[in-house]
């Protein structure tokens, strides 16, 4: 079907009845409700969310499994939903006017495709996703090794904030040209999986999978673990080949982390994770520690077993793309190209457009890259902003390779104001994948293209 800029960032309107289907689907449910996400002298606060909940439910499959699910949107806008992460087949991908058309208020529309890939990942919207994820629709989508880690618990932490009213209703600046233009939409208010005050009771000793994932619109979280030894066995869904000792993990919008801990905290103590920034430490997890678990140490993680991603060969003969990012405040773009014509910045901005990749603003006719399948593809990203960037990449996933040593498989990259990078992946998935930065206002606002494999 033909490429809609339009119908990408605010949705067409599926007309046509889907079909059914002889065994019934488990249904999710976009829907509105009410979570108690600030503390309890304020009313629950109005969200959207799967199933009316924040987060939504947990689906959990093994590797290899085909996850189905019926969405049924119950919300006075149309939506869809994308499956973060997932080397998924394209048509499933969940992406208004290049992959579906949106689900209107009232309709369905039916996922089913296969789980190659075991690790931590978790799904959204992708119509008006600025609105709806900030809104609270998001869940988490956990696809199980054959051979899980030994661990005595395994806990997923979603991590979102929300910028509330003085009355804890969330505030009705969604699409603030301000936000678009700057960071994006940073809270005002921070959770743990719907909580204002998350902690779970844990033994000293006890050895735990933490699969963290940042679903905020737009927040960056430097995040401080205390009172445990902490391993990262997986980022972004994909193993890390040698675990890795670590006090610190920064988290961009959109990746994930997967910890192997063990609690060093000494009975009635507590272990913590604190966001940790120029403005303060904020406490986000607290475990309170209770018994002993076991008093000797544990050997150090082993390596999760690797999904059967397709490995990048010789870099050489790579097809070779540049790709600068441009615009915002303070970043000096003078004009960029939106709908096929160049327009300065004042035009720009009152169409909504305030960034650029590579001089062009929201989604082109032309993909920013053709891919044959199998090619390997290399693309050398300059963050020419001065505000940070999570570019994410549907459909795959790559390795950073600037440094000349391959780093670990990543879908979503965090690049630092005036940072470069140079990622490579092979194109093994044929179709039209978006690549956007996942600060949700960036990409709104023109912080988005496009790729064809095939």
């Amino acid at each position: 079907m033909r490429l809609r800029r339009r119908d990408v960032l605010a949705g067409a309107v599926a007309m046509a009845a889907v079909p059914s289907f002889a065994s019934p689907m488990p249904v999710l449910r976009a829907a509105a409700g009410t979570a108690q996400l600030a503390p309890p002298e304020y009313d629950p606060t109005p969200i959207w969310g799967y199933d009316a909940a924040v987060p939504g439910p947990e689906i959990r499959l093994a590797q290899g499994a085909r996850l189905t699910r019926r969405l049924l949107n119950e919300l006075p806008q149309p939506t869809s939903v994308h499956w973060h992460g997932i080397r998924i087949e394209n048509a499933m991908d969940g992406v208004v006017g290049m992959t579906q058309e949106a689900v209107p208020p009232g309709g369905s529309f039916d996922y089913d495709f296969a789980l190659p890939d075991a690790g931590t990942y978790w799904y959204h919207p992708h119509h008006r996703t600025w609105e709806q994820m900030a809104r609270g629709l998001y869940g988490p989508l956990i696809v199980e090794e054959a051979q899980p880690p030994e661990v005595d618990e395994e806990l997923v932490l979603m991590l979102d904030d929300w910028r509330f009213a003085a009355d804890a209703t969330l505030h009705d600046s969604f699409g603030a040209p301000h936000d678009w233009a700057h960071a994006g939409r940073i809270g005002n208010w921070v959770t743990v999986n719907g909580r204002p005050d998350w902690q779970h009771r844990v033994a000293q000793g006890a050895r735990l999978r933490l699969r963290l994932i940042n679903c905020a619109n737009a927040r960056i979280f430097p995040l401080a673990l205390s009172g445990m030894r902490a391993h990262v066995v997986a980022l972004d869904g994909q193993p890390v080949e040698r675990p890795y000792a670590v006090s610190e993990v920064t988290l961009a919008p959109a990746q994930r982390c997967d910890l192997i801990v063990d609690v060093t905290a000494a009975a009635g103590g507590t272990a913590r994770i604190t966001e940790r920034d120029r403005e303060g430490e904020l406490a986000l997890a607290d475990f309170p520690v209770e018994g002993v678990a076991r008093s000797a140490d544990l050997e150090p993680p082993a390596a999760l077993p690797p999904n059967a991603l397709p490995e990048i060969g010789a870099l050489d003969g790579a097809q070779v793309a540049q790709m600068r990012m441009q615009g915002g405040a303070m970043g000096g773009m003078l004009s960029a190209e939106l709908n096929g014509t160049r327009q300065d910045m004042r035009a720009l901005a009152g169409q909504g457009a305030f960034w650029a990749l590579e001089g062009v603003a929201m989604l082109a006719e032309a993909p920013f890259l053709r891919a044959a399948l199998g090619e390997t593809v290399r693309i050398a990203l300059r963050n020419d902003t001065a505000w940070p960037h999570a570019m994410h990449l549907h459909g795959h996933h790559f390795r950073r390779v600037d440094s000349g040593t391959p780093g670990p498989w990543r879908d979503t990259l965090l690049l630092d104001r005036r940072e470069s990078a140079e990622i490579a992946f092979v194109a093994d998935n044929p179709g039209k994948w978006l690549f956007h930065c996942h600060m949700l206002e960036h990409a709104a606002g023109g912080m988005v293209t496009w790729i064809e494999v095939g």
